[in-house]
């Protein structure tokens, strides 16, 4: 295999010779916090239309003996991978990083669980493969940013990680890692975030094809396939995002999201719940304003006709969160005809501010004012959404989001699953892989 020009060492070396065997508690227990809270989503996103597009496009035109996450059917690696990213990324209620304005493990842990050598593995390997995972994602996607002037979905970068532990797995050698990083980097789909914010479908954040590109990329490095340098690892103009690698440990970098909707509509969420809910009642709105940064104001849909319309809007997740006090699946999927939910969704108005622009990506704010038939007008504190690295999610809060989402779906099986996530690093991975079957 022809070989590509890296600059060494770098990047490339720790991919290749990083001990993961030498992670400490801290980063296990947060890959079972990420994992649980993937596998819920997983599971509460079997409930959406695009579930079974999904598994049905996979079962038929990806052929294979893989199983499918949570589904009836089997399918390739690329499949499964393909159709494991499709169905988290269905229900907008994963993980995600603020300066990769997207998420990682929509994409890895499918493509993890795509590869057979999967079964062989312990726990332990499992969550520290993942970890690894994460860490590659998020400073590809930092890198992606930093250097191209598109704002790109998240599989254009996410595929990245992905073919790191694909090639991990599998034990590649580091040349073989490069060509694997450049085929997915090159086939990555650099598709417009903004242009599914404007116009929601299933499209959604590009990650299935992320993780089919990723997983596919391993396997053709691995066959020979050459691929040209991985420039958001190896080019000067990306150093800087590399060079703490095994210091900074972006997977405690993640956050977790508290509702089913697009990340940028969950701080306006927040303010009017913050609210004296003797203030809040529905019937004495007249009028309910939301101040916020552009992007956010950009989720402009006021009545979703589709679940991912829903997901990407400010003014329906606003008016679930008045309405019914939180936002979830069914708020999403299942409510979209509710008349009191559609009457508070007209009444939102979304504004723009200076301020919050200037700070996003990094942090993402909102305020609500809410306009009373009494004529008061009420106004709530600035707001970040829940969940964040500084105002994580507990453990607990964690748990009782994968329950919400998990029992409707698994049943009694969720409360097993939760136990196995939960004390993987002393088990092996197939007492995880066992109970990911379909319902």
């Amino acid at each position: 295999m022809p070989e590509l020009t890296v600059h060494a060492p770098g990047p490339l070396d720790w991919m290749h010779q990083v001990d993961l065997t030498s992670l400490d508690d801290a980063h296990l227990h947060q890959a079972k916090r990420c994992l649980l809270d993937l596998l819920g989503v997983a599971a509460g996103a079997t409930r959406t239309p695009l579930a079974d597009k999904a598994a049905r496009f996979v079962i038929t035109q990806h052929g294979g003996d893989r199983p499918l996450l949570f589904t009836p059917g089997r399918a390739s690696p690329t499949g499964a991978a393909l159709h494991g990213a499709w169905l988290i990324d269905a229900l907008d209620a994963h993980d995600g990083q603020v300066l990769t304005k997207g998420h990682c493990g929509v994409a890895l842990l499918p493509g993890l669980l795509a590869l057979p050598e999967v079964e062989r593995l312990s726990g332990r390997d499992f969550l520290a493969l993942l970890t690894f995972g994460y860490e590659i994602a998020t400073r590809g996607g930092i890198a992606l940013h930093a250097t191209s002037p598109d704002y790109h979905t998240s599989g254009a970068w996410n595929a990245l990680g992905v073919a790191a532990v694909a090639a991990r797995l599998r034990g590649l050698d580091i040349e073989t890692l490069h060509h694997a990083l450049g085929i997915a980097e090159f086939y990555g789909p650099r598709s417009q975030m903004m242009r599914c914010i404007d116009h929601p479908t299933m499209l959604k954040d590009g990650s299935g094809w992320g993780a089919m590109t990723g997983l596919s990329a391993a396997l053709l490095a691995a066959d020979g396939f050459t691929g040209a340098p991985a420039l958001t690892v190896t080019s000067q103009l990306a150093s800087a995002i590399w060079q703490d690698l095994g210091e900074r440990w972006y997977i405690h970098e993640q956050y977790f999201k508290a509702y089913p909707v697009c990340r940028w509509a969950q701080p306006a969420v927040e303010a009017v719940l913050a609210l004296p809910a003797e203030q809040r009642d529905p019937a004495g709105i007249v009028r309910i304003e939301i101040i916020t940064f552009h992007e956010a104001m950009r989720l402009h849909v006021t009545h979703p006709m589709t679940t991912e319309q829903a997901q990407y809007s400010l003014p329906w997740s606003v008016a679930c969160a008045l309405g019914r006090g939180t936002v979830n699946v069914a708020g999403v999927c299942e409510e979209l005809d509710a008349p009191d939910l559609k009457a508070l969704a007209s009444k939102v108005e979304i504004h723009e501010d200076d301020t919050f622009n200037a700070r996003f990506p990094a942090e993402r704010w909102a305020r609500a004012r809410l306009h009373l038939n009494s004529g008061e007008v009420i106004e709530s504190a600035d707001f970040e959404a829940r969940g964040n690295p500084d105002t994580p999610l507990t453990d607990a809060e964690i748990i009782a989001k994968y329950q919400a989402l998990a029992e409707p779906v698994l049943g009694e099986r969720a409360d097993g699953l939760r136990d196995v996530v939960m004390s993987l690093e002393s088990r092996p991975a197939s007492d995880l892989l066992a109970l990911l079957n379909a319902p």
